[in-house]
């Protein structure tokens, strides 16, 4: 491989499901915003920062890009002119630090600040923040990829309580501590899915509780949205579609999603699979028709934060239909919906193929295509079939379906197989 290619640059276009030109196209939107002039940028341009042929682009450039992405230009793979690598500048701390936890060090380094005789305390600044921001793009990515696992729901939890810590351990301005506490609970926001997603519902009221109260205090409207959508699909997993819709309306009523119709769009996605489990036929279809509405009013150009851009497309929407119509029991459009998704996932969202695979064989199988629903359901891997709380109740109650159907059958005898070979737990 060229050393000179620009790789981490490569590697954030692939799980964010950027070709050389929309990349460019999101640029140059942010570029007319920052400085009221379209910018000028086309695939060519991104390809030789792909190839390493720009090693820093223009300052604005930068910062449109910085804005489109959520992460600081460094952190992107370009390096500043005047150094030859990315290096790290060389520890400043001994090297016992590295064997401390982080929240940990920077508690210890909040109380050298504060006590007496001592330096006077370090300047915090958006650079802090801006780490903070790769280290939640990389949790989102992590959970794109395993879903539900507890070491997610931790990691998301220490970090919020890195950036809360970070509060203290210096002098910072408004706009620095607002920030930093978007970035807490962004990260408690994460740690709330993550504990959703993986059936640990008495968890995830406690992140979000907690989350709810640091969005609060940042007044970040995008993470407020989060946090409230959350907890809707949370009360829908429940089964407390009344709570759902009540959750989902806050989110749905916050000004993002008057300025963005891609919000609103989710918004009502979600609002749709919620009126799905509630056997609400009319308003599945009507929230539905308008969530795809929304979608194609939204401005692919306009900025969004990380986590949105990450997931949600024309494919989530899909997956979020197939939800409602599969909970309707209208097993036809459910399997509409969940070839569509299959046929629009990202490379990287693998929890999402493995759960809706999951409800496309249900889908089949409903129907009397017991043999299809089989071969789908073997599809699923085996990690996410054993590892993934959601994804393993759907497929025991898969198997308790199957056996209810066809009971003593040949299909229904080689699931058995295939749950005890495929599944087994090493030793």
């Amino acid at each position: 491989m060229d050393a000179t290619r620009n790789t981490a640059l490569e590697l954030w276009m692939a799980e964010h499901g950027h070709s050389s030109n929309s990349l460019a196209d999101a640029v140059n939107g942010a570029l007319e915003r920052l400085t009221g002039r379209a910018g000028g940028l086309d695939g060519s341009s991104i390809r030789s920062w792909k190839a390493g042929r720009v090693k820093w682009p223009k300052s604005a450039t930068r910062k449109a890009l910085e804005d489109v992405t959520g992460l600081p230009a460094i952190a992107l793979g370009f390096i500043p002119r005047g150094r030859t690598s990315l290096a790290p500048p060389p520890p400043q701390k001994d090297p016992g630090m590295k064997r401390r936890t982080v929240v940990g060090g920077i508690a210890a380094a909040a109380a050298a600040a504060a006590a007496p005789g001592t330096a006077a305390p370090r300047r915090i600044g958006m650079s802090d923040v801006d780490r903070l921001r790769t280290r939640f793009a990389e949790v989102i990515a992590s959970d794109h990829r395993h879903g539900g696992q507890l070491g997610i729901e931790q990691r998301a939890a220490a970090l919020a309580d890195e950036a809360l810590n970070l509060q203290n351990s210096g002098s910072a301005t408004q706009r620095v501590r607002s920030n930093l506490y978007a970035c807490a609970a962004s990260f408690r926001s994460s740690a709330m899915w993550a504990a959703i997603d993986g059936r640990r519902y008495d968890d995830a009221k406690g992140h979000m509780r907690e989350a709810q109260a640091l969005a609060e205090m940042s007044g970040d409207q995008a993470i407020k949205f989060r946090i409230w959508s959350h907890a809707g699909t949370m009360y829908r997993h429940l089964g407390r579609p009344a709570d759902a819709l009540a959750a989902n309306d806050v989110a749905r009523h916050l000004h993002v999603t008057r300025r963005d119709p891609l919000f609103a769009s989710l918004g009502l996605a979600r609002q749709s699979a919620i009126c799905g489990a509630a056997q609400d036929r009319i308003g599945t279809r009507r929230a539905f028709e308008l969530a795809q509405d929304a979608m194609l009013r939204a401005d692919p150009a306009d900025f969004r934060p990380v986590w949105m851009l990450a997931f949600y497309d024309q494919a989530e929407l899909d997956s979020l239909a197939l939800s409602a119509f599969l909970a309707l029991g209208d097993y036809q459009t459910a399997e509409f919906h969940a070839h569509r998704c299959l046929s629009a996932l990202r490379p990287h969202m693998r929890r999402s193929l493995a759960i809706t695979t999951t409800r496309l064989a249900h889908a089949q199988l409903a129907q009397g295509a017991a043999d299809a629903a089989t071969v789908t359901a073997m599809s699923v891997p085996s990690n996410a079939a054993t590892q993934h709380a959601r994804v393993s109740r759907m497929l025991q109650e898969f198997g308790a379906a199957l056996r209810a159907t066809a009971p003593g059958s040949s299909t229904a005898q080689i699931w058995t197989e295939h749950t005890r070979d495929a599944w087994r737990t090493p030793a």
